[in-house]
């Protein structure tokens, strides 16, 4: 039998050799013999804890927003806003959602296509900035700050040429993409925002990479952004001289079975050197990923164990309409296995015999979900040691664009449990 601490895939996580006592303690507490057990658990001490290294860590002339498309529960937003410097909104939804759950600080709004209403929504409501993604745009912003007479602050989101710095899994610029202004536009921008009275220019935002996993590719990132921002400020004398660099978010988190994530402590002690050689400029994140995953865990309970041609099945309660991560990110999500306690017992069935002829030792078996669709693939071809109908299958990482990003009225399934640690 496995035990409740021994990690069940063929490489140790990422974050963690040991899955937390609190984690599988609620796991059990939780779970009930009516129900198999589906739920998200979110350990918000942990995650005070994280963004408060991360903080600390960061050199002077740095801001630290959180973009909240990565998981916006009210829990989560409240243990990280004393810690961050604002949030960052991506639609006019998440502006309310954060004017109902975080009124009292700063936001950022950057998306392409914000609607008209959505621009006079965020002068409205007088926010930090908003990221300006082309002249169309930029010209809405002009019409409605006269007419509303009200100021408005803006930082001009860029897509530039990045050269040789490489890639990563997802890239946002740097590459034609309908993100940002193509630098021919800048002089123009410029133009519309000289003339405007009511507009305040705060600095550039770029975003050109995602899943970034290269502490040496990210510093090469931001040191192209200084540059490129150095040589605007020589060829448009308009440009002020201290300025703030938006340089969005993007750091990855390694989802597969490799045992290193980025190295936060590495990549702002490096970045600080750049900045002590560059006083002019104040650089602004948005990590939302980053900060968020390594937070939660997804909990199924393990309802059938199959064979069919050959190969093994586990299906679990709960599936990819819950937990679209790892169909999203087309990887295997890492897992552990909880063992049910031994007085848990499942709802009455014809035979508890042909249930205890069903577990597996072992062996190597695909983790499925519940939904009538070949694709509800958490992990495949996993090596399980030991795993009966009743345990858990608790996926790590689960903190971030998990449920959040899920299709959850699917076959309309019920939810999973919410739980906050």
């Amino acid at each position: 039998m496995t035990t409740d601490m021994t990690p069940t895939h063929s490489a140790p996580l990422a974050d963690n050799h040991l899955l937390p006592a609190k984690i599988i303690n609620a796991i059990h507490e939780h779970s009930t013999q009516s129900t198999p057990l589906c739920a998200y658990i979110y350990d918000l001490e942990s995650l005070a804890e994280r963004i408060k290294t991360m903080k600390h860590c960061l050199p002077a002339n740095t801001q630290l927003f959180y973009a909240i498309k990565a998981n916006a529960e009210p829990e989560i937003l409240s243990t990280l806003a004393d810690h961050v410097d604002g949030f960052e909104a991506a639609s006019s939804g998440e502006l309310n959602w954060l004017q109902t759950h975080q009124p009292n600080h700063p936001i950022i709004f950057g998306e392409p296509g914000k609607l008209t209403s959505d621009l006079q929504q965020a002068i409205q409501q007088q926010i930090d900035t908003i990221h300006v993604e082309s002249l169309v745009e930029l010209n809405r912003i002009q019409t409605l700050s006269q007419s509303l007479q009200l100021p408005v602050h803006i930082f001009l989101r860029m897509n530039i040429d990045i050269g040789d710095i490489g890639s990563s899994k997802l890239v946002m610029g740097g590459k034609p993409t309908p993100f940002g202004l193509d630098e021919t536009h800048l002089k123009q921008a410029l133009a519309i925002i000289d003339s405007s009275p009511f507009i305040e220019f705060c600095g550039f935002h770029f975003h050109l990479m995602s899943h970034q996993l290269s502490v040496e590719r990210h510093l090469l990132l931001m040191q192209r952004y200084i540059e490129v921002v150095k040589k605007w400020q020589q060829d448009y004398p308009s440009l002020p001289s201290k300025l703030t660099i938006n340089v969005g978010g993007g750091i990855g988190i390694h989802y597969d079975q490799r045992p290193q994530h980025f190295e936060w402590q590495v990549f702002c002690q490096q970045l600080a050197s750049m900045l002590t050689e560059n006083p002019q400029f104040m650089v602004r994140f948005e990590i939302g990923r980053f900060i968020t995953a390594p937070c939660g865990y997804y909990v199924m309970e393990v309802l059938d164990i199959k064979k069919n041609l050959g190969e093994t099945f586990v299906i679990g309660h709960g599936g990819t309409h819950h937990f679209r991560t790892p169909a999203a990110q087309q990887h295997n999500h890492p897992f552990y296995i909880v063992p049910r306690r031994m007085s848990h017992t499942m709802v009455a069935e014809p035979s508890e015999n042909l249930i205890a002829q069903a577990a597996i030792t072992g062996t190597r078996a695909t983790l499925v979900g519940q939904l009538c669709t070949p694709k509800d693939i958490l992990a495949k071809d996993q090596w399980i040691d030991a795993l009966h109908i009743g345990d858990y299958l608790v996926f790590t990482l689960a903190g971030a664009y998990a449920w959040n990003i899920s299709h959850q009225n699917f076959l309309m399934h019920e939810p999973p449990k919410m739980i906050f640690l």
